[in-house]
């Protein structure tokens, strides 16, 4: 089995995490930081947002399972790409929505489906799509949060139709 890696950030990756891990061929989510200029992040000096990263997720999949397409339709129906810098609550560029790829395939496939997606909202889609070129872990404090804390998801939704319109079924009961 040749598993492949897919990176997005979609708002706060407590929530992105906590979607993703529910989607059937997923066999790993790490929230961490990626998509900016500092080595070796941490929280807090990514929230100033002069380290220029976002808060993403880090996905390692079989993609005999699920597709990266099939990913990144969960990545558009999970939050709204059309808010810069923020989603809902959280405001601040390390809250952007972007996509980073990790090949030219999966560049192309991102912004194809980024044009795609435009069609089903009102405003100009603002997720970045760019090169993949570092991942750093967040803290282990933020990993699972919210199987760790017992908190519901308050930002991302798990798009159940969405899966069930890929032929995919939500995971652990979802």
């Amino acid at each position: 089995m040749a598993l492949e890696t897919a990176t997005f950030g979609a708002g706060c990756f407590w929530g992105v995490e906590w979607v993703f891990r529910q989607v059937p061929g997923v066999l790993d989510v790490v929230s961490g930081y990626s998509g900016g200029s500092a080595e070796n992040p941490t929280y807090r000096e990514v929230c100033t947002g002069r380290t220029g990263h976002a808060e993403v997720v880090q996905i390692t999949f079989d993609p005999e399972q699920v597709t990266y397409e099939q990913l990144l339709e969960v990545f558009w129906a999970m939050h709204n790409p059309t808010q810069a810098n923020r989603q809902g609550p959280d405001v601040g560029t390390q809250y952007r929505s972007i996509i980073l790829a990790h090949s030219e395939e999966q560049g192309a496939a991102a912004e194809g489906s980024r044009a795609r997606a435009q069609s089903r909202f009102d405003r100009p889609i603002a997720t970045e799509v760019k090169p993949f070129v570092a991942f750093y872990p967040a803290e282990d404090y933020h990993q699972q949060y919210y199987d760790k804390t017992g908190h519901e998801p308050y930002c991302h939704v798990l798009p159940v139709g969405v899966l069930r319109d890929l032929g995919l079924v939500p995971a652990r009961g979802a």
